[in-house]
């Protein structure tokens, strides 16, 4: 028998919450304390459906993961719910209006071309949360400037006719060497979140990150994968160690090819973009009588579980409860790669996450340029598989990666912002682009196979300074949506 809406809003306050979600009833009342986010947003909600807030940030089965089903209450009358009256938002109106007139999609001809259309068409939060970076955003534009002190030495009179850029990751064959990372919120950008990726990627075959901090679950986009389709998980490890080994064995269970464990997040950096959307602007703390910072936005809101005391000596630990292939995400300097080839994983990515946690991280690029020759020095390349992230724009990134020695190389934003501007057909295009600057390019160097590609065909001698400029980058600069400061408020009008 269902519940009626009018004994559901009885239930209105922090002494009492109930909300509603998807049709069915539950009892958040004693969770109030513990929410991330905290309490305001939850009571704003408190006895009406709250699925429109809840569906982009929270995977379908955290309810069932994380709540008591003793506080699962049941279904109820939706005719009888009453609705949560938002406040009337000029701006969304004017965004509803540029979704109607935003470029068609055979006018994006590269990736910055989603950019630019994802920061018109996309809601303030969402588009914060994605583009958001640490700081002064200085280490988020240096990650793709970096590629910029690299330029290439080609060879010429070679026989490119035919060009294969396909490779293996992981012992994985894929069509052209780059993979999907792990990015948090799919449908913050997309109702249909993360499986949209997981479509795109098998139709190009290339390899699905799967995030843990999706909107989706995880066996969402799992059940989304066809036939041999492969995917890897990449895990913030959870401070209960035993709710961690249960999503890794589940993993496992489930197919995934490879646990890429995230390194460089003990603690989230200030995402100032993020901060200022303000994720849960709905009302302060003040009236929920919580003393909590949540100001800190979307990313803050969702990852309160990290834990900051992960270190080398839990390596043993996963080693021993996978057999998936070991890859740590996140390595910023050589000394650590070498103690990854000494702890014996599999791989290493190294990554400052998107410019998002420490300011003045290296680029992957300029790690990567210095680490090849240290792991060639000691006859170690072939130990250990190196992967970047970070910055990739173009074929030509991917190109410069390949020659220095990484195996591949992660996208995220790009193809979060083709996702968001136009779906599935916006991130089918994005990987077809790069897969035609691809075969363009490796004709342009000379080379007809991915093992062609070595240091001789790049000069890096300008990637370690810092000090010298790079040749500006109109279009990079162009979408690059700059740091807000605190507004003044707007005068009322005379009457």
């Amino acid at each position: 028998m269902s519940l009626s809406g009018v004994e559901v809003s009885k239930h209105d306050s922090k002494d009492s919450c109930w909300v509603v979600i998807h049709g069915k009833v539950y009892d958040v009342t004693e969770f109030l304390p513990e929410h991330p986010g905290g309490m305001r947003i939850i009571l704003k909600y408190a006895g009406k459906d709250a699925t429109a807030e809840f569906d982009p940030i929270h995977p379908p089965d955290t309810l069932d993961k994380y709540l008591d089903q003793s506080k699962h209450l049941g279904p109820v009358d939706m005719s009888t719910v009453a609705k949560v009256e938002e406040e009337v938002d000029p701006e969304e109106a004017e965004r509803q209006q540029r979704i109607a007139d935003k470029p068609p999609l055979s006018q994006c001809f590269n990736l910055m071309d989603f950019e630019s259309v994802a920061k018109k068409v996309m809601k303030k939060v969402a588009w914060g949360y994605y583009s958001s970076a640490a700081d002064d955003e200085i280490t988020l534009r240096e990650n793709h400037e970096a590629f910029h002190r690299i330029w290439f030495r080609p060879k010429i009179l070679v026989n490119v006719k035919e060009v294969d850029f396909s490779s293996t990751m992981l012992g994985t064959k894929v069509d052209i060497p780059f993979y999907v990372t792990a990015t948090a919120l799919g449908k913050l950008g997309h109702p249909e979140g993360e499986v949209v990726l997981t479509r795109a990627a098998r139709k190009h075959n290339v390899i699905q990150m799967i995030p843990t901090l999706a909107s989706c679950s995880f066996d969402e986009i799992m059940d989304a994968a066809e036939g041999d389709q492969v995917q890897w998980l990449q895990l913030y490890v959870n401070s209960d160690r035993a709710i961690t080994e249960r999503i890794v064995k589940h993993a496992e269970k489930r197919g995934c090819k490879g646990l890429f464990i995230t390194v460089d997040a003990p603690q989230l950096g200030r995402r100032e973009k993020d901060m200022r959307s303000r994720f849960t602007d709905k009302g302060s703390n003040v009236q929920s009588g919580q003393d909590t910072d949540t100001s800190q936005g979307a990313a803050r809101a969702i990852s309160s579980f990290i834990d900051p005391s992960l270190s080398w000596d839990d390596i043993p630990w996963f080693q021993s409860i996978t057999k998936m292939p070991i890859v740590l995400k996140g390595v910023q300097r050589v000394e650590d790669v070498l103690r990854a080839v000494e702890a014996g994983v599999q791989g290493v990515v190294l990554s400052n996450h998107g410019g998002r946690q420490l300011e003045f991280a290296p680029s992957a690029v300029e790690v990567l340029a210095e680490t090849m020759p240290v792991l060639r020095a000691q006859g170690l390349e072939k130990k250990i598989e190196v992967y970047i992230d970070g910055g990739v724009r173009r074929a030509t990134d991917i190109l410069k990666a390949l020659c220095l020695g990484a195996k591949g190389v992660g996208i995220g934003r790009p193809f979060l912002y083709a996702m968001s501007a136009y779906g599935l057909e916006g991130v089918d295009r994005a990987m077809r682009l790069l897969k035609d600057e691809m075969e363009m390019n490796m004709r342009l160097i000379g080379c007809t196979s991915v093992d062609q590609l070595n240091p001789s065909l790049v000069d890096v001698r300008n990637l370690g300074s810092h000090v010298t400029g790079v040749p500006a980058d109109h279009l990079g600069r162009k979408v690059y949506d700059t740091l807000a400061i605190p507004a003044f408020k707007t005068p009322k009008a005379k009457l």
